[in-house]
């Protein structure tokens, strides 16, 4: 089972720079071992069920250490079987666009 999670989590309440809490959020995922890709929007993770929602929560506990309000935003893909998909969908776009 493979599911990748597309998420951004950041506090409502600590004014307009963010970074550095967007940044203890990537710590986490990084430390997790998870396959993961930072864009400038969010963070897409990969794993099973489980290891994606453990990631998350952690994340979200993390912050609910010192923030009092927090977006978290999350979209995932479920695909029975297959791994390292995240690469993957990447690559199969790209060789059409070659192609084409």
């Amino acid at each position: 089972m493979s599911v990748i999670a597309e998420m951004s989590i950041f506090p409502m309440d600590k004014g307009p720079s963010l970074s550095p809490y967007v940044a203890r959020a990537m710590k986490i995922i990084k430390d997790s071992g998870i396959d993961h890709h930072l864009t400038p929007m969010g963070t897409c993770i990969e794993g099973s069920w489980q290891e994606v929602m453990q990631v998350v929560d952690k994340c979200f506990q993390d912050l609910s250490q010192d923030c009092e309000r927090i977006n978290l935003n999350m979209r995932v893909d479920y695909r029975s079987g297959g791994e390292k998909r995240m690469q993957g969908k990447v690559e199969s776009v790209q060789s059409k666009l070659q192609s084409s």
